[in-house]
């Protein structure tokens, strides 16, 4: 069985509640949870957030939504994704996060599919990062749940325990490979952790209702590239950490 599980939380410091924040009058994390369940190669999709109070609201939301949650540990997210991909007798985790809302269903399913052709533990689109060609924010993480137990007994640094993956392929002991498009877009930020990060997305997707239309990755950086609102005279774009081009 391939089960998504997207992780989230309201305790981001620098956009608290960033994964429930209203854009046009629906929570972010719903559009995230729209584009993720056309996927044709899922077979069910949970969100995985903390124990912690704080993030009772994400509950509640998931139960409005009509999606399950999972609640672990704050810190520990690696123990997180392994006891609630063990829970749902997971064979296949795809790794996604609610501060990505405009994930490409597409792109979902090529890595997926390129993971099952290739016999390894674990295939990535965004990371190695030097070497990606997607943006950021339209991060897609495979692998298996063998793969995640060896990782959930093993691994004993906490920041790694935090970011999950690390060790599938910044180490030699998984078979990792990346999943590359067609054309260069990482220049681009589609993730949300500033406010100027919030208000891009939010023009993103208002855009798209106002033309009818799902927004696949190549609409979304035809949006990015067709609007001054978010480009400056020299064609260089802001997404809340400053100019970059």
């Amino acid at each position: 069985m391939v089960i998504a599980i997207i992780q989230a939380r309201m305790g981001s410091t620098r956009l608290p509640g960033k994964v429930l924040k209203i854009i046009d009058g629906r929570p972010m994390l719903s559009y995230l949870l729209d584009r993720v369940l056309k996927s044709t190669k899922i077979d069910k999709v949970i969100i995985a957030t903390s124990i912690l109070e704080i993030d009772n609201p994400i509950e509640d939301y998931c139960k409005e939504y009509g999606v399950d949650c999972f609640r672990g540990s704050e810190n520990d997210v690696l123990s997180r994704y392994y006891e609630c991909a063990k829970q749902y007798n997971a064979d296949v985790i795809v790794r996604l996060t609610g501060d990505c809302p405009l994930a490409d269903p597409h792109v979902i399913d090529n890595v997926i599919k390129m993971f099952e052709c290739n016999n390894v533990d674990y295939c990535a689109n965004t990371v190695p990062v030097d070497t990606s060609t997607f943006p950021d924010g339209s991060d897609v993480e495979v692998f298996s749940m063998i793969a995640l137990e060896k990782a959930f007994f093993e691994v004993e640094d906490p920041h790694s325990r935090e970011h999950v993956t690390f060790q599938f392929w910044q180490t030699d002991n998984y078979k990792s490979k990346q999943f590359v498009a067609n054309n260069d877009y990482s220049k681009y930020r589609i993730t949300v952790d500033y406010p100027e990060d919030f208000e891009v997305i939010s023009f993103i997707l208002t855009e798209l209702k106002s033309r009818e239309s799902f927004g696949y990755l190549d609409e979304v950086i035809e949006i990015l590239d067709g609007n001054e609102t978010i480009k400056n005279k020299n064609g260089q774009y802001y997404f809340g950490i400053g100019w970059s081009t």
